[in-house]
């Protein structure tokens, strides 16, 4: 389909005497290229800002997740409050910056195949408004990723009681999965807002539970206890 399209409707009134009656009558309507290339739209534009989020969303799905599961983890082979405060603030730092790296490279890869698909169909009143942005993307995922890192850390991190602390990390964070779950399937327009929730809870359980389970074994078959001291 040409980019420039122009359409012509033929509304023709005859009689069985069409080749003799003089008041044969051909009706022709143009419609402007403009509005055969911009078809009617919903008003919500759920596709253009599915980028952000994706990247907002993923990053604090990531970081509650990533976070929660190490400090978990942790628990699991020791008591110690501040190990698991020290291997939440490492886990913070080196996820947001792996989460700003990966999605710098990933939407720059798009931005490239867009830009070409854009120069080779001559666009070039189109780049600026439809490409997207590799540095907001890396932003975005990186602070996303801090905010969702942040709640089991904070809930967390500071409590003294070893079991008292396992048992807010992971309420803390289940609420907080739910939430992010939520947020997600209504900004991103999906069908079901409980089961898009139920499936980030659902998977942040798994890898929480499966976290604590490889360093329990792991700590019981190798000795892997960590000071108790508080």
């Amino acid at each position: 389909m040409s980019s420039c399209l122009d359409s012509t409707v033929h509304a023709t009134s005859t009689s069985s005497k069409q080749h003799i009656d003089p008041t044969f009558v051909e009706v022709t309507i143009s419609t402007p290229a403009a509005a055969a290339v911009h078809p009617i739209s919903d008003s919500t534009d759920h596709a253009g800002r599915g980028q952000w989020v994706r990247a907002a969303v993923l990053g604090a799905n990531d970081g509650l997740v990533s976070v929660a599961s190490l400090m978990i983890g942790v628990g699991a082979v020791s008591q110690n409050s501040r190990a698991m405060l020290v291997s939440g603030l490492a886990g913070l730092v080196a996820g947001a910056c792996s989460m700003a790296i990966g999605e710098f490279v990933s939407v720059y890869a798009q931005y490239d195949i867009e830009l070409a698909e854009l120069q080779r169909h001559n666009c070039q009143a189109a780049i600026g408004e439809r490409l997207p942005s590799p540095t907001r993307a890396a932003a975005a995922s990186a602070i996303s990723f801090a905010v969702g890192a942040l709640l089991p850390l904070l809930a967390g991190g500071f409590i003294a009681l070893w079991w008292v602390r396992l048992v807010v990390v992971s309420l803390v964070s289940s609420v907080g999965l739910v939430a992010f779950g939520a947020m997600g399937a209504v900004l991103g327009g999906a069908a079901s807002v409980v089961k898009a929730a139920g499936r980030v809870l659902i998977g942040g359980w798994i890898s929480m539970l499966v976290t604590y389970a490889v360093l329990r074994l792991l700590g019981l078959a190798f000795n892997l206890n960590v000071s108790n001291v508080a």
